[in-house]
């Protein structure tokens, strides 16, 4: 069985199933049908199936036209019905691994995609999981929702694990030239996993269990996120101290071993670093461990919007003003320079946060022109102009993301007070009294 999965594969006459089309699923969807192979497409999202199969794209940095030459080879098309999912000789999973209120992990997406598949669960087909979760989800979560189909994993079909590292907006490393961990949950499943990625991607990295690529993943991010609030921490002291983190920053940079810079923020972002750490500080307790740095540097990270509000409340206090009834601008929605995705962007915290102290707020985004219903926001606001009229009809300007697009001098130029969390406005020399870093 797997001498034939293998040679489907390495012919390219295997079908490849991606289940989950957003930031994750339409990238690697890309290198697929670039590599050659034909890819199915699945999403419960009809509008984005429609949008798909008329060759439009919805996400800023997979432009309409690559969208377009995929459906028009032959090699792409997308659908809603998930009985398809028998078609598919390997199925790749790219849905969301979100955090419930009590930042607990939340894998509904992931069981609803393991039951639609052991549905039609058939031998000789590999699934591979790719959303970021905690060790042992691969076999401890999906291998038993796959086996209720009567199927063994090794024998009848493959499992194994691939943790996702896309990185929205990077112009130095692609889907296709990141390296790609995986892990199997047998010898034939990291075969034919490798195998199937080798279509697509440059530079295949196996390991030795589906465990070892999960944990991978969240070391990746965890060591991200406690570096970010050790800045973060940082900037709060040395901000108190009269002293520039960003001066510190740079400075600390040039030496040549030893230091990796991280940047302080608003708050984290996306759908990794924010969330990531939590389902291994979860998935410790079940062995009695606490995971102090972990669970510090959330704390640290969680709490920075709130910072930033409490700096801007004294930047208005100094002006003779209160938040309660001020206008404020908020410049950047998403969480990272010059992309579209807004997914856990601490922007959206700090216009919550803002409009509950009474503040009257709008944003403006070049690359997001309006909110979108989300799991905890629907702010139902679009993207205001940025004219030298509108910056002087606010009382404070919060550059909460620094996209490239922006002209900070002529923003600081025509604002009455600015909020730089980012330090995009290091190079106006014009103006400094007003802008105030937070």
């Amino acid at each position: 069985m797997i001498k034939a999965l293998l040679e489907k594969i390495k012919t390219k006459k295997a079908l490849i199933g991606v289940v989950g089309l957003g930031y994750v699923g339409l990238p690697l969807t890309r290198e697929f049908t670039t590599g050659g192979a034909k890819v199915l497409g699945f999403d419960v999202d009809e509008t984005k199936i429609k949008k798909l199969n008329a060759g439009k794209s919805y996400i800023e940095h997979i432009p309409s036209s690559m969208v377009k030459n995929m459906v028009k080879s032959g090699l792409f098309s997308a659908t809603s019905d998930f009985k398809q999912l028998r078609k598919a000789d390997c199925i790749l999973i790219a849905v969301p691994t979100p955090l419930s209120k009590m930042r607990e992990p939340d894998l509904s997406y992931v069981e609803a995609t393991a039951n639609a598949i052991a549905k039609t669960l058939r031998p000789g087909q590999l699934v591979v999981l790719e959303s970021t979760t905690y060790p042992g989800t691969t076999t401890e979560v999906l291998l038993p929702i796959l086996e209720k189909s009567g199927l063994k994993a090794g024998k009848d079909f493959f499992l194994a694990f691939s943790p996702e590292r896309e990185d929205p907006g990077r112009k130095d490393y692609t889907t296709k030239t990141i390296p790609k961990v995986v892990g199997g949950n047998d010898k034939n499943s990291l075969d034919a996993s490798v195998a199937c990625y080798e279509i697509a991607i440059d530079t295949i990295v196996p390991v030795s269990s589906c465990e070892a690529a999960e944990a991978c993943k969240i070391l990746e991010n965890t060591y991200r996120s406690v570096n970010i609030a050790l800045v973060n921490e940082l900037k709060m002291l040395y901000d108190k101290m009269g002293i520039d983190v960003w001066e510190v920053i740079r400075a600390a940079s040039t030496k040549p071993f030893g230091f990796t810079a991280f940047y302080p923020g608003p708050g984290l972002g996306g759908h990794c670093i924010p969330i990531d750490p939590f389902y291994l500080s979860w998935k410790a307790r079940e062995y009695n461990m606490a995971t102090r740095f972990i669970e510090l540097a959330g704390e640290i990270n969680v709490a920075m919007p709130e910072y930033v509000i409490q700096r801007l409340m004294d930047a208005l206090n100094d002006r003779k003003k209160s938040l309660n009834g001020s206008k404020v601008l908020v410049l950047g929605l998403s969480y990272k320079q010059d992309i579209d995705d807004v997914r856990e962007s601490p922007s959206l915290e700090l216009i919550k946060l803002m409009q509950e102290r009474g503040a009257k707020v709008d944003y403006n985004d070049p690359h997001c022109p309006r909110t979108h219903k989300m799991r905890e926001y629907d702010l139902k606001m679009t993207s205001k102009p940025l004219t030298a009229k509108m910056l002087k009809s606010y009382d404070v300007v919060v550059i909460s993301t620094a996209h490239s697009k922006y002209d900070y001098k002529f923003i600081v130029k025509n604002s009455q007070l600015v909020i730089d969390t980012r330090n995009a406005t290091v190079n106006v020399k014009v103006g400094r009294k007003k802008i105030v870093k937070a």
